[in-house]
């Protein structure tokens, strides 16, 4: 049966904000009407009616430097501080290995908050965005990557986070992996303004606890003898910038989902600067307290390492500081659901149309809660080697993805696009469009050689003595490949669809069919 799209209306109907949610959340069933009604003195606790559509501006709302502190915690976990122990892990000095992270988290920190300008100007999604490279169908290549980075992350989290609460608390996995993931997923079903809230006054309680223990680790442990050789290999230099610079790179796929309600008018360099700002500052801050841990512990672990440390301060202290980083786990698990919801829907849509509700979200994001859930209890107890693997992944699989969206955005279409036909099947952007694919496949293709793994290492690779410089062959590649390819291209019937969407969207509450879609979707049934 097939659920009828929302007719727009014009934006005098909408008074305010709130409105236009329970008018929305009341076509999607009674339960949520209610959800919403109960939560009108309070719309962080609203229920998110939106998820891939266009979020009209009569919606719009947040401040620009609430991107801070939401990059800032996301980042403020951790996972993010095992990444500061490969540098050590491999032989290299505490000093090189800071300033591997230093640079590595600035460099892949560029390219994610370049994305965030894009929430605002297009009021979409990140991934669903690519539709406009890739083609509505062609996108599914990155949509798939995509998801087993998101998954990746709720299952790393899961197990620290279970490690620091057993700590003081009983209970193995088989408890607490469902207990973390299903509270994740209740955050995430209640969506944007709520994830936001939460992380940021975690910001500031963070701050604090760590501060203490950064300052405690550095006047204890840099008096203390370097487990790992003090000296410099380009090889281990070159791995720990490249996992840093893939940690941070990886984050692009988030960007926009948390920028899409900003108002359209928002600035570009503070909307960037206010990401960078808030990503890099906690990755290079864990991180880099991360070497510092590993290169004074013979057998380095994110919890035992704090917990030690922390209790050398004054006893508790180490226990109280890994129970403080379990809810900024759990957050950023429900962020990464959150995502990889919104993904994994844009990559159905582009096959059999789904209704861009309420429906869609809860189930996107249960579904992938059980995944990741599963993928967690069969994860293995020496995590730290796939974890380095995970990362390295990632940088292979997102870099010429990042690469062509962002040139796309920013050199060949200037920011402008036909918001409506992104969701058309026969739309100006395709089902496939051969230049995006042609140049993420050249791109990934030109970093095999390079590539640096436990499981497999490329032959320009090995003859670096194992450096892993594939991230700047892939960023190469793909950016100039798809540059090139659209050279010349002939941009004025889009130009013109671009006119005729933004008339549209001045007046719209939710994005609908086209009435030929909605007819096909009639015939053959619609989610």
């Amino acid at each position: 049966m097939m659920l009828k799209p929302v007719v727009p209306g014009p934006r005098e109907d909408l008074p305010d904000r709130g409105e236009a949610g329970r008018g929305r959340a009341k076509q999607e069933g009674g339960f949520v009407a209610d959800v919403t009604a109960r939560a009108d003195q309070n719309p962080v606790l609203a229920i998110e009616v939106h998820s891939i559509d266009y979020i009209p501006r009569s919606e719009r709302h947040g401040k620009v430097w609430h991107q801070g502190p939401f990059w800032f915690t996301g980042n403020f976990v951790l996972v993010t501080m095992v990444s500061g122990f490969i540098g050590p892990a491999v032989g290299l000095g505490l000093g090189w290995s800071v300033l591997a992270v230093v640079l590595g988290v600035c460099f892949g920190t560029f390219f994610m908050a370049f994305h965030a300008n894009q929430g605002p100007r297009m009021g979409l999604p990140q991934m669903i965005q690519s539709r406009a490279q890739f083609g509505m169908r062609g996108a599914i290549f990155p949509f798939a990557a995509v998801v087993f980075v998101y998954v990746g992350f709720i299952v790393f989290d899961a197990v620290l986070a279970t490690q620091a609460l057993q700590t003081v608390l009983p209970g193995n996995k088989w408890f607490w992996y469902p207990l973390l993931v299903a509270i994740a997923i209740v955050l995430a079903v209640v969506g944007h303004d709520l994830l936001h809230l939460v992380q940021r006054w975690l910001t500031y309680l963070l701050i604090a606890v760590f501060g203490v223990l950064t300052v405690w680790s550095v006047v204890h442990l840099q008096s203390q003898p370097a487990v790992t050789g003090e000296g410099l290999s380009w090889t281990a230099f070159l791995v720990q910038f490249s996992v840093a610079a893939g940690y941070q790179i990886s984050y692009a796929v988030y960007v926009s989902d948390y920028s899409r309600y900003l108002p359209e008018d928002t600035s570009a360099r503070k909307v960037i600067w206010w990401t960078y700002l808030g990503a890099a500052g906690s990755a290079v801050w864990l991180m880099s307290l991360g070497s510092l841990l590993a290169s004074r512990m013979a057998e380095p672990d994110a919890i035992a390492s704090i917990r030690l440390v922390g209790n050398e301060l004054f006893s508790g202290f180490g226990t109280f500081v890994i129970l403080i980083s379990v809810p900024a786990l759990v957050s950023i698990m429900a962020v990464n659901a959150y995502g990889a919801m919104l993904t994994s829907v844009s990559g159905v849509d582009g096959f059999k149309r789904v209704n861009p509700g309420v429906r869609a979200r809860v189930a996107g994001i249960v579904t992938i809660g059980l995944i990741a859930l599963m993928a967690a209890l069969a994860l293995p107890d020496d995590y730290l080697a796939s974890f380095n693997n995970f990362v390295l992944l990632m940088l292979y699989f997102l870099v010429p993805w990042t690469a062509v969206n962002l040139v796309d955005f920013y050199f060949v279409r200037h920011g402008e696009y036909a918001i409506t036909e992104i969701f058309r099947s026969d739309g100006i952007y395709g089902r496939w469009a051969w230049r995006g694919l042609v140049a993420y496949g050249a791109g990934f293709a030109a970093m095999i050689p390079f590539f640096a793994t436990t499981f497999y290492t490329g032959p320009v690779a090995k003859a670096l003595g194992g450096a892993d410089i594939s991230f700047a062959v892939g960023l190469g590649v793909a950016s100039g490949l798809y540059y090139l390819l659209n050279r010349g291209l002939d941009r004025s019937a889009e130009l013109s669809a671009v006119r005729a969407s933004q008339a549209a969207l001045a007046e719209v509450t939710t994005l609908p069919r086209p009435p030929a879609e909605a007819a096909a979707d009639a015939a053959s049934g619609s989610v």
